[in-house]
């Protein structure tokens, strides 16, 4: 037996290669999803099986007896295909394939706008969770195959919902179909709304500011009347926890947003928690501030309001407001791995959170921080001091 896996392109007989149109005509049994056998050429083999399960597939194809199989994919056959899961499959069985490829829908989209796609961040939302904020904040435009739970709309809203209504997005609806259609708005225009099933969509890449180490200047900050960490101790924070380019974080009690906007800066995602009318405000000019698109607000107090966050990599609690040992269980029970570092002014709260860090497991570190700073005085410079900061750091061996 001979098995050729091909790609027929966006769905049409148009965007589907010569080549792959010779495997159709030689192929005696051809197996493939319903929509893709409802739109083969013409003269091809009747022959023909409704599968796209990888086991399925390799179970027709044993019991078949054919000698010359066509698989059929959708787009690319190295694009999000099926075609991954069933290559080790037949090699298992010894079964000798071949690889043909076709037209992506991105690869369409690009074309139809006349524009390169080399440099575009590519995503999948076809059936799978997919975070458009974080792809678009990679400083390049974002592609997204849709379709299942989350299409164009979706996708749009949760720009949107991130600071970032006005972002530039295309849509291709139906691509190579009659029915086809390219629209072109902001995210907010197109949040929420209907697109069909048969959809692509391109978001331009996010506005950012050049990467800097932690440590923003206090100066920089939209402050308010909110407590704020400082800047020394908001950088010894960021390297107590480690935070890495794809660390889902939390920032318990917010404030301002100081920490949030610089875990925003360094992770994947960042769920910055806060009930200060002001400070939500606050947060919301900083993250415009600071094009940290990817600190998303909850309103709300803590512990309740981390209920069904994604389990988080890295934890800081600036605030908590009396509620610190209920806020540190939460985090154990969503991720008992999670490295979390507790600010503290109060010799109450830092002995809390050391029992309480203790008590779950961690191993823990304080580590003290004074701050003083120089100030004019006449001639003379003077240091005003700050007040002392505790870092309490938990992490489980």
């Amino acid at each position: 037996m001979r098995v050729i896996l091909a790609g027929l392109g966006c769905g049409t007989a148009a965007t589907v290669t010569a080549e792959v149109r010779e495997a159709l005509d030689r192929a005696d049994c051809l197996v493939g999803a319903p929509r893709l056998l409802e739109k083969l050429p013409e003269g091809t083999t009747p022959r023909q099986k409704s599968a796209a399960k990888p086991r399925e597939i390799l179970e027709y194809l044993l019991a078949s007896g054919c000698e010359n199989a066509c698989v059929l994919y959708s787009g690319d056959t190295g694009f999000y295909s099926g075609a991954r899961s069933l290559l080790p499959l037949l090699a298992e069985q010894g079964i000798e394939t071949r690889v043909l490829p076709g037209v992506s829908s991105v690869q369409y989209l690009a074309a139809k706008l006349s524009r390169p796609w080399q440099t575009w961040v590519l995503r999948s939302a076809h059936g799978v969770d997919c975070d458009p904020v974080e792809a678009v904040c990679r400083g390049r435009p974002a592609c997204f195959l849709t379709g299942g739970a989350l299409g164009p709309g979706d996708l749009c809203r949760r720009l949107a919902e991130a600071g970032l209504p006005s972002l530039p997005v295309t849509v291709g609806e139906m691509l190579s179909y009659p029915e086809e259609r390219v629209l072109q708005g902001t995210a907010a225009e197109f949040a929420g709304r209907s697109f069909a099933p048969l959809s692509v969509l391109l978001a331009e890449a996010a506005p950012t500011l050049p990467r800097r180490t932690p440590g923003i200047p206090d100066g920089e900050f939209q402050r308010g009347n909110v407590p704020m960490t400082k800047q020394e101790v908001r950088a010894a924070a960021l390297g107590k926890l480690a935070v890495g380019p794809e660390d889902v974080c939390w920032d318990v009690g917010a404030g301002t947003g100081g920490v949030s906007v610089e875990l925003a800066l360094q992770s994947r995602s960042v769920w910055a928690v806060e009930r200060n009318p002001e400070a939500l405000e606050l947060l919301r000019a900083n993250r415009e501030r600071f094009c940290a698109w990817k600190l998303r607000i909850v309103e709300g107090r803590a512990p309740e309001a981390l209920e069904g966050l994604p389990a988080p990599n890295a934890v800081f609690v600036g605030g908590s407001g009396g509620e610190l040992p209920r806020i540190l269980q939460a985090v154990h029970d969503a991720n008992p791995g999670a490295r979390i570092c507790v600010s503290a002014i109060a010799l109450e709260t830092l002995h809390t959170a050391l029992d309480c860090l203790t008590a779950l497991g961690c191993e823990t570190e304080v580590t003290q921080i004074s701050v003083s700073r120089c100030r004019p005085a006449g001639k003379l410079h003077l240091l005003t001091a700050q007040n002392p900061v505790f870092l309490v750091t938990g992490v489980r061996p």
